[in-house]
C-alpha cells in the first residue's frame, strides 16, 4: 500500500483530560464510529486507508499523481498536523512533509519534545496538484471527508493546521492565517471535542526567515494547550502501529523550482 505500511512500534497511554465547549465546523458531517479501543480504531483507520484513501478517483488530480500521500505517524496520536496537499517530494516518495518544509517541520517538533513518530501528519488534499497549485474547491470537496474519517479515528487531542487551507477548511471560517495563527479554538469533528489550533506554514518560514521566531513562539505552546485539549475516556494500554518514520532529506538537485505548498500566509 504506497505511502501506508504500518507496523507495530510502541505502547500508548491516554492522559486524563477536561472538556471544552465545541463548535462545529462547517462540513465536519462524518460520524463518529462506536469504537472505544484504540487498537479497533486504529484496525479501522488502516482498513480505510487501504479501501478508500489510496486508489481514490474522486476528483481529477489521479490522473496526475505519482501516488496517494495518505499519512503518516502514530494512528493514535494526540497531535495531528494537517498540511494542504502534497509537493513534489511527498508525490514520489508517498510521505507528507519530506521535503524543506518536513525538515523544518521536524525540528520544531524536537524543541518541544516529539518526533514525528508521535504525531499524524496529514494534508486536506491526498494528491499533488499539477505544479503545486493551489487546491481548487472541488478538489477540496472531494478530498474532504477523508480527513474528516481520519480525525474521527485518530482522535487527536489537538490538530495543529498549516497554512490557510487546512485551517480554514477545519476552522468553517474564513478568517486567514496572519490573522488567526496561534488561537486555538474548540470544536468537534464527527462527535469527537478537540482544539484546533492554526499555524504558519514551515515553508512561509523558508520563504521569509523573520517569521520562524513567530512559528517557534507558537509551537512552544502545543505542551501548554495539550493540557486543556478535550479529553476521550481513559483507554487501556493498546499496541499501536505507527507509519514508517518519514526521512527529511533536503530538495534534491533535479527537484522542480516549485516545490512547495501554496497558500501559505
Amino acid at each position: 500500500m504506497p505511502g501506508c505500511a504500518l507496523t507495530a512500534r510502541r505502547l500508548y497511554r491516554r492522559p486524563p483530560r477536561r472538556h471544552k465547549h465545541p463548535v462545529s465546523p462547517a462540513g465536519a458531517t462524518v460520524s463518529l464510529a462506536s469504537m472505544p479501543d484504540p487498537a479497533d480504531r486504529v484496525t479501522e483507520l488502516e482498513r480505510y486507508h487501504h479501501d478508500e484513501v489510496v486508489s481514490c478517483t474522486r476528483c481529477a488530480l489521479h490522473e496526475t499523481r505519482t501516488q496517494v500521500v495518505v499519512g503518516s505517524g502514530a494512528l493514535d496520536a494526540d497531535v495531528m498536523f494537517v498540511g494542504e496537499a502534497p509537493g513534489y517530494h511527498e508525490d514520489v516518495q508517498g510521505i507528507p512533509f519530506v521535503g524543506a518544509s518536513g525538515k523544518l517541520l521536524a525540528t520544531l517538533l524536537e524543541g518541544i519534545g516529539l518526533t514525528r513518530d508521535d504525531v499524524f501528519i496529514a494534508n486536506v488534499l491526498k494528491c499533488r496538484p499539477p505544479g503545486n497549485r493551489d487546491p481548487a474547491p472541488a478538489e477540496i470537496r472531494s478530498c474532504e471527508p477523508h480527513l474528516f474519517r481520519q480525525v474521527s479515528l485518530v482522535r487527536p487531542r489537538l490538530i495543529c493546521t498549516l497554512g490557510n487551507f487546512a485551517t480554514k477548511l477545519l476552522s468553517g471560517r474564513p478568517d486567514g492565517i496572519s490573522r488567526v495563527h496561534g488561537q486555538e479554538t474548540p470544536i468537534e469533528i464527527g462527535g469527537h471535542r478537540l482544539l484546533l489550533y492554526p499555524l504558519y506554514h514551515p515553508a512561509a518560514a523558508l520563504y521569509a526567515r523573520a517569521m520562524l521566531s513567530t512559528l517557534e513562539g507558537d509551537f512552544a505552546r502545543i505542551p501548554v494547550l495539550l493540557g486543556d485539549a478535550a479529553p476521550a475516556a481513559p483507554r487501556e494500554e493498546a499496541a499501536v502501529p505507527v507509519a514508517p518514520k518519514a526521512p527529511a532529506p533536503g530538495p534534491p538537485a533535479a527537484a522542480p523550482a516549485d516545490d512547495q505548498q501554496l497558500g501559505l500566509f
